[in-house]
């Protein structure tokens, strides 16, 4: 728009310079009558008028080369205006291939200068630049955006339907914590009943009991046992000796059998640090607890006592090197039958090894 503005000018400029030669060229024959006049009127006076007469040739001959010279800028002055013509007509061109018919324009700026028309043209060529390096136009964009707004619809739509599921779950961990709680707690409570019970049974007296720490929260909380023996300070089931925690080891089980039972258990020489006092107490709650909840128990030991106590005995023996055999012996149907005097009374069993009975 500046460089048409410009030709536009020259072009104004050019059309006015053939008017400026046909009034140059009036007064240059204008001169040119005066000189003949005076050619005329120096003839009648010759010898006065031959000065004048070759400054007047002089003159017209200089007129001459003036009017040589104004004809030949008439005609570059053409030139130039039929070029401007043709550059006004290949940048309207130009203009509509890359505006459109009607392209809107902005108003010239008020302060155009050489320095503003240079900035100008920097910002245009750096625009052309960056609309180039964005590559050809995507003619499916349009498509395109649209599947992208129905997949973030989507997308929307799952997040919406997570954050109800989270908040849901959220909510059914909860109620589920706290019935864990309610009911952690009722265990809790039974099994620390049964274990102070216990507990004083098998020690002949003495108190004990069960505590959470480490945390209010039942879930998260630990365990600790507080026991205290006849004769003892109450303490920790850590400073207690192997035959007293090994006893209120046993408390603790058969508590949680009792709040529980189970259908077989399996006790594997938990009467070995007990002497034979506590091996009687042990049996004798072994049997209680087998009338209360059904449960077989299978025990390994080595004890004497334990296994007279027992139903059925199960030993493994080594008569001859490197060669071992499974004895198994009804003690019920033992007895019987030593009772009828079809049996000595000490078989000979060898040594037993470990037993288990149910």
């Amino acid at each position: 728009m500046q460089r048409l503005d410009v030709a536009q000018a020259e072009l104004a400029a050019l059309e006015v310079a053939p008017a400026e030669v046909a009034a140059r060229q009036e007064e240059a024959l204008a001169a040119l009558l005066q000189a003949e006049t005076v050619h005329a009127q120096a003839a009648e006076a010759l010898t006065e008028a031959t000065g004048v007469a070759a400054e007047s040739e002089a003159a017209a001959r200089t007129a001459e080369v003036a009017l040589a010279q104004r004809r030949e800028a008439a005609v570059r002055a053409e030139g130039i205006a039929e070029q401007a013509s043709i550059a006004w007509a290949t940048l309207a061109e130009r203009i509509q291939e890359r505006l459109g018919p009607d392209p809107e324009l902005p108003e010239p700026p008020t302060d155009f200068t050489t320095e503003t028309e240079a900035r100008a043209r920097g910002r245009f060529d750096r625009l052309i630049k960056e609309r180039e390096a964005m590559g050809p136009v995507n003619l499916r964009a349009e498509a395109e955006a649209e599947t992208i707004e129905q997949q973030l619809a989507t997308i929307d739509k799952d997040r919406d339907d997570l954050a109800t599921a989270i908040a849901r779950l959220r909510g059914s961990i909860g109620n589920l914590n706290r019935e864990g709680r309610e009911r952690l707690n009722q265990v809790f409570q039974a099994v620390d009943q049964h274990f102070q019970q216990l507990f004083t049974r098998m020690f002949g007296g003495g108190r004990a009991h069960l505590a959470l720490i480490g945390s209010d929260d039942p879930l998260q909380a630990g365990l600790e046992i507080y026991a205290q023996p006849p004769g003892k300070k109450l303490a920790a089931l850590s400073l207690l000796s192997g035959g007293e925690q090994a006893l209120t080891a046993l408390s603790l089980i058969f508590a949680v059998f009792r709040c529980n039972p189970a259908p077989i258990c399996v006790l594997d020489e938990v009467d070995a640090p007990l002497d034979d006092a506590n091996v009687e107490r042990f049996c004798l709650l072994l049997e209680d607890i087998e009338r209360e909840t059904k449960t077989r128990f299978l025990v390994v030991t080595h004890h004497p006592m334990t296994m007279a106590r027992m139903d059925r005995l199960y030993g493994v023996t080594m008569q001859e090197r490197g060669v071992s055999r499974i004895l198994s012996v009804d003690l019920a149907r033992a007895t019987a039958m030593v009772q009828q005097g079809q049996l000595p009374l000490e078989p000979p069993l060898g040594d037993p090894g470990k037993l288990a009975a149910d």
